[in-house]
């Protein structure tokens, strides 16, 4: 058995979305400074880093990330390497022989690259779903869709996409780090913070093999 952790790590030079909070981390209890523990100080928008968008996230009234189902979130799921694809289209995802079944579906694009780079840029021209895509993954009968980087839509048009997919009640996990990943099946494992209400959760993320 193989454990692949394919989340982020949290860091203070994690790249975020732009004009979300940075990342901001501080010990106000210190080993070194005669106190009784270290104890360490965390801020950050729960969309920083490998996270899972709720349906509150873009629909009003909907359902937070404690509400999401461990039977989605836990489970085989397919990787898909979608090549030098500059977005997932419907026709893209037609060509890529992914199983039929399949409900847990992450995808590895060019995005993957920007991780193995030691720079911290947002850059917005990363491979994103369409809305075509979208309505692809829904007839399909997707229920979780992970990405490998920071949003499921493209950064221009944000909405269209994510109200589509949660609408339909798919489940979205964005900024994962696939760069090691071949395509294939995996046990998904997806675990992200149980807070109540909250609009999305930043998760610890593995597949096994």
């Amino acid at each position: 058995m193989t454990i692949h952790d394919v989340s982020i790590p949290i860091t203070e030079s994690l790249v975020v979305w732009p004009g979300q909070p940075e990342v901001e981390m501080s010990t106000p209890s210190h080993l070194c400074h005669g106190h009784n523990a270290t104890v360490t100080k965390l801020s950050l928008s729960v969309h920083s880093g490998t996270h899972v968008d709720a349906p509150c996230h873009f629909i009003a009234g909907e359902r937070g990330v404690d509400s999401l189902s461990l039977d989605v979130l836990i489970g085989p799921a397919y990787v898909a390497d979608a090549g030098d694809a500059d977005a997932l289209t419907a026709g893209v995802l037609d060509n890529l022989s992914i199983p039929a079944g399949t409900t847990r579906l992450l995808m590895r694009t060019r995005n993957s690259a920007l991780w193995t780079r030691d720079d911290h840029t947002f850059y917005a021209d990363y491979v994103a779903f369409t809305e075509d895509g979208a309505s692809w993954l829904i007839d399909r009968g997707i229920q979780l869709v992970g990405i490998d980087y920071h949003s499921v839509a493209p950064y221009r048009n944000t909405k269209g996409v994510h109200l589509k997919l949660l609408g339909a009640g798919v489940t979205l996990l964005e900024t994962l780090d696939l760069h090691t990943i071949e395509a294939g099946i995996y046990q998904l494992v997806c675990l992200p913070l149980n807070i109540v209400g909250s609009d999305g959760a930043p998760a610890r993320v593995v597949l096994i093999d």
